[in-house]
């Protein structure tokens, strides 16, 4: 954890590169510091992922419109602080990231971040030891 969770409208495929901008988000995700200065998200735990709608219908049909939501699961325990950091960085990013084909093109974005409580939280990673060598 955390995991950012991108659904969108296939169409954005034919505009954007899909993989560089979770690259960018995952990137602007293991930026982030906390009050301290402490970096927010382990890295080995930094995860996102994107999914092309399958399916889908945009408002009135009528135009080449797209949507993009993207989800931030992340453990409790952070400050609002860092929550409100947390989703102007990602907002700014994927921003930037989509700049051109904002300019032509109706696009939707969300950015939604969620903290619980886990009824289950199970875990098995070769990949964290990875980073935690200090």
């Amino acid at each position: 954890m955390p995991h950012l969770v991108i659904l969108y409208t296939a169409n954005l495929d034919r505009e954007a590169d899909m993989s560089g901008l979770c690259r960018s988000l995952c990137d602007t995700m293991l930026a982030q510091r906390d009050e301290s200065g402490k970096q927010v998200f382990p890295t080995g735990g930094t995860r996102v992922l994107a999914y092309p709608a399958a399916h889908s219908a945009v408002a009135d049909s009528k135009g080449d419109y797209g949507f993009l939501y993207m989800n931030l699961r992340m453990a409790k325990g952070r400050s609002p602080v860092v929550h409100q950091q947390m989703g102007e960085a990602l907002k700014a990013t994927v921003g930037s990231y989509l700049a051109d084909v904002l300019a032509n093109k109706p696009l939707g974005i969300t950015v939604q971040i969620d903290e619980g409580h886990e009824v289950f939280d199970g875990k098995h990673s070769t990949l964290h030891p990875l980073f935690n060598k200090a």
